[in-house]
């Protein structure tokens, strides 16, 4: 695979000489997080700005994922990258990719990864935690522009894999809210159906633990394009319960 670099950004990284691999490989910052040490590698997340706008440039070695297609490995962040690329085609809203890069080299397989960063946008984990101080409008909105995410990503053949509250990321607008999908490592088609979709879904309602019944009703008639009494809404919600109380007992 040769190195990706958005269009919009080549420029700006060149001013600040960071057009290439070795430049955002050796570029000295500090991480945001403890470094992840699974998979016989190492996966590190840092921060940059550039002329005011913010970025996270994410690299790591020997940090490898195994796949059907790809017995022997691939960076992690390779598959991220792809699935980035794979949602902007299929319109589904995601976090934008400024630069991808790869290397062997003897004894390691570096990678990198750098998006923009969402400034502006908060993930529904820290909205769900201020819950209460939000307005039932404000509760409407969120929880109908999650629908319409999941909706999307569904309908474009897609589960997502990691359908978490910290993953989804949401801004206001007027009346109405935005949201959009981070961390697509996990994405892969939808293969069983019905089947892969509840399962997808359900995560994010087992942990969005300050949403009413109601809101969930809300959330599902959107995603169904249904009304909140439908006996296909009624059904969904049936089936997503049972597999949250068996996800809860294990």
């Amino acid at each position: 695979m040769s190195d990706f670099i958005a269009s919009n950004d080549q420029a700006l990284l060149e001013r600040h000489g960071l057009g290439s691999f070795e430049d955002l490989w050796g570029l000295q910052l500090d991480a945001v997080d403890e470094p992840n040490t699974a998979r016989g590698g190492w996966s590190s997340v840092f921060r940059l700005e550039l002329e005011g706008k913010g970025f996270y440039l994410k690299r790591q070695s020997n940090y490898l994922t195994h796949t059907l297609h790809r017995p022997f490995g691939e960076p992690t962040f390779g598959r991220e990258f792809r699935n980035i690329r794979r949602y902007h085609e299929l319109g589904i809203p995601s976090l934008d990719a400024v630069y991808y890069g790869q290397r062997r080299i003897p004894g390691q397989w570096q990678a990198l990864l750098m998006t923009r960063a969402l400034d502006g946008w908060t993930d529904l984990d820290s909205l769900l935690q201020q819950w209460p101080k939000l307005s039932d409008k404000q509760h409407w909105a969120i929880v109908v522009a999650c629908g319409q995410l999941a909706r999307t990503l569904h309908r474009a053949g897609q589960v997502h894999g990691c359908f978490y509250p910290k993953h989804i990321f949401l801004r206001e607008r007027s009346d109405t809210w935005q949201a959009q999908l981070i961390d697509l490592e996990k994405t892969r088609p939808v293969v069983f159906g019905q089947r892969d979709k509840i399962k997808d879904l359900e995560p994010l309602l087992r942990r969005a633990g300050a949403w009413s019944e109601s809101d969930v009703r809300v959330m599902l008639a959107t995603y169904l394009q249904k009304s909140q009494e439908s006996p296909v809404v009624e059904r969904w919600l049936s089936r997503l319960l049972r597999r949250r109380t068996h996800k809860e007992s294990r």
